[in-house]
């Protein structure tokens, strides 16, 4: 059960990294206002929370694809939001194939 709360402890601080970003006023790469994309990270986030502690996994799917997204206009400088993104796949079982 220790990786279920782990997974899910990985989810909070994705949130929680997420709502910073917000607090903070991030922009993107291209100098717009984040707000926006923040949120809908953050509501995503938060459904994707529920369907991994239902499962005990994540999609990889939707995990590739929002990974794909954010590069495509978090700033560089903010690697904080992709390290903790990155530990919610660390904490998630490989997939058995």
């Amino acid at each position: 059960m220790a990786k279920g709360a782990d997974l899910e402890s990985a989810f909070d601080a994705a949130i929680a990294q997420t709502q910073k970003c917000i607090e903070t006023g991030m922009m993107t790469a291209r100098g717009e206002e984040a707000r926006s994309l923040l949120e809908k990270l953050e509501q995503e986030l938060e459904r994707q929370r529920e369907r991994a502690v239902d499962f005990g996994t994540i999609d990889h799917d939707w995990f590739r694809q929002t990974i794909r997204s954010l590069v495509e206009w978090l700033p560089e400088t903010e690697l904080t939001l992709i390290a903790a993104l990155g530990r919610i796949v660390r904490a998630t079982p490989a997939p058995r194939v």
